[in-house]
């Protein structure tokens, strides 16, 4: 863009400027869901306007071309095979190779660097409770798993697809994966750490991963932890974090990837000879090759006092491992978009906070994190402030730029809906990013006289970011829910106010329900999960819905026993298991059923709500 005409946007749209919290604010705010924060922490500085009335019951802290997750439920992931673990080519490995000869310790040696560094046994942090969350900080309680077996959840994390279906259901899924709960008495402390850092990995959370694996003392790691430690690091872009865990993984490993993990680390020591020594009897060995010794021999060059230049080229490359992913982004070294997307939208995800790249590299990165609810409205509107400030904003951006800001600061309330109406106007219904970005102007706006589709997309742009209060005050604008355009926002309102705030008369229940197909049933779902319809009432929707609400399967049996036991930490594990599609046309009314009765049977009322009423807006 000119800089003429850059300089011009920038004066007219100087309000959408934003301070910046900076990476630790942005870790803090999606590590903390529940969190209350001040009003002036979700509006942007300078975009004006009115706060709500209060803060999100259930805050929304965590959702070019546009990277999507694949059609149909057969999703391309990274290759993050465990059996090798640092994602290197498997036909580059040999078995019985050895760790590296060069300037090995003897047994002496060894237990001097553990005398020197080890924590002493009074300062070594227990196994039996292990997460940064408590419920002061908006964890769950440390019994939210009950007496559920430790295996059986493992299992379920382990063979649990990701990213999920619904974005507050990923949001939930964080915050309990990351809430110092009770170790389960059958399996291992630090193995139960692995399996709640793997299911993080592979919803896009890399910074909660590797939080969660920082959660052990590294002399306490299991193998299993170690293999998933790597990951978390690579996702994370921090293989320099590697060094504080890889002599002790090396013991029980034979793979290259701790190898090259000591030699980076031999090179930021400013131990240059080691770390060529440790590189150059790999090449001899062939347990490393091509893009991924380049990359390597990159990192360790960019160490003290190293004297390597390497230029990456991705000519040949037809995959991405979380090796490539992690020594590449560390680098700031471009990454082809056709290899991203091969990956999956959760890789995307990583790069939205990685330190290395320019916030104009980040983009499509940062978008993305946005929906898998990897980001927060308030991250969100945090990166779009800092780009307008920079120099990289791309010119794509700079007339939503400017339309969000008109949505935070027009004169009146009419030219701040008129701003909306554009945004809404252009976005695909099932893309909730430009709804997060005018979640809070939509939250602030008064109630005025608009029409029955602007009312629902307001709501629906409120209960994305968790503004139901706020919502709940457009139940006033009784003439526009009445009206046909206003159904959608009326069944929100249905399902998602704290309260009952709309009538539910049985001629319109039974109207919404037989005309809007899918979304219909999703509403019927939603309500007689909540309790909101009397028998009789749920009893004539249904001849038309036909569904069913009985535990006849497996999963369904599981969530109803861990609700009667009020085990919040397995409910929300099972209902991820039940969220496993690659789009919500693709999940049963059944499953919203039991999914949002079970929440909000063990007190995750708001988190019902919000799952409930994000189906019908993405439906």
């Amino acid at each position: 863009m000119p800089g003429g005409e850059k300089n011009r946007h920038k004066a007219r749209g100087s309000k959408l400027l934003l301070a910046g919290a900076g990476c630790a604010a942005l870790i803090a705010v999606a590590a903390s869901p529940l969190v209350a924060r001040s009003p002036t922490s979700l509006l942007p500085p300078g975009f004006g306007g009115d706060a709500p009335a209060e803060e999100p019951a259930t805050p929304d802290t965590t959702e070019p071309g546009r990277p999507t997750a694949p059609a149909g439920d057969a999703r391309p992931g990274l290759q993050l095979d465990l059996s090798d673990v640092g994602g290197l080519d498997g036909t580059a490995l040999t078995a019985g190779d050895n760790v590296s000869e060069a300037e090995e310790l003897s047994e002496e040696e060894l237990e001097e660097q553990r005398r020197k560094y080890d924590l002493p046994p009074r300062s070594a942090r227990s196994l039996e409770r292990i997460g940064p969350l408590t419920p002061p900080t908006g964890g769950l309680a440390e019994d939210a798993f009950g007496n559920t077996s430790g295996q059986f959840l493992a299992t379920l994390m382990r063979n649990t697809r990701a990213p999920l279906v619904s974005r507050w259901g990923s949001i939930l899924l964080r915050r309990t994966l990351l809430s110092a709960t009770d170790t389960p008495a059958d399996i291992n402390g630090a193995d139960w750490a692995a399996e709640r850092a793997w299911m993080l990995v592979r919803m896009g959370e890399a910074d909660s991963a590797r939080m969660m694996v920082q959660s052990v003392d590294a002399n306490r790691y299991t193998d299993r932890l170690h293999s998933v430690a790597m990951q978390a690091y690579l996702a994370s872009a921090d293989p320099v974090g590697l060094c504080t865990i890889y002599r002790n993984a090396q013991k029980n490993s034979q793979s290259p990837s701790w190898q090259m993990a000591e030699a980076i680390c031999a090179s930021f020591a400013a131990e240059q000879g080691r770390a060529s020594a440790i590189l150059n009897q790999t090449e001899r060995r062939g347990r490393i090759r091509g893009i991924d010794y380049r990359l390597t021999e990159k990192m360790v060059g960019a160490g003290t006092s190293a004297r390597r230049s390497v230029k990456i080229e991705w000519d040949g490359v037809d995959q991405l491992t979380a090796w490539r992913f992690g020594l590449a982004t560390a680098l700031n070294v471009d990454i082809p978009v056709s290899l991203m997307n091969k990956a999956g939208p959760h890789v995307w995800a990583w790069q939205a906070r990685a330190p290395a790249l320019t916030l104009g590299n980040r983009f499509e990165a940062v978008e993305t994190a946005a929906r898998l609810g990897v980001f927060s409205s308030a991250a969100l509107m945090d990166y779009y402030g800092q780009l307008w400030s920079s120099d990289q904003i791309p010119a794509t951006f700079v007339d939503r730029a400017e339309t969000i800001q008109a949505a935070y600061s027009g004169p009146a309330a009419g030219d701040r809906l008129e701003a909306m109406q554009s945004i809404w106007a252009d976005r695909e219904r099932s893309d909730i990013v430009p709804l997060l970005a005018i979640s809070r102007a939509a939250a602030a706006l008064p109630v005025i006289d608009a029409d029955g589709e602007d009312v629902s997309n307001l709501l629906a742009a409120m209960m994305t970011a968790g503004y139901d209060k706020s919502a709940m005050r457009w139940s006033k604008a009784s003439e526009a829910l009445a009206s046909s355009d206003g159904a959608d926002g009326w069944a929100m309102l249905a399902v998602g106010s704290p309260t009952q705030a709309v009538a539910l008369d049985s001629e319109r229940l039974g109207n919404y329900v037989g005309s809007n197909g899918l979304r219909g049933r999703m509403f019927l779902a939603g309500l007689a999960a909540l309790g909101r319809i009397g028998v009789e009432n749920l009893s004539q929707a249904n001849e038309q819905a036909r569904l069913s609400f009985r535990a006849d399967t497996r999963w369904a049996r599981s969530i109803e026993t861990a609700a009667r036991r009020k085990e919040k930490g397995t409910v929300a594990l099972l209902a991820a298991v039940g969220m496993q599609v690659s789009n919500w046309s693709k999940m049963p009314p059944e499953h919203l059923y039991h999914i949002v009765s079970a929440l909000n049977r063990v007190g995750l009322n708001a988190e019902a709500r919000m799952i409930a009423a994000e189906a019908l807006m993405r439906t």
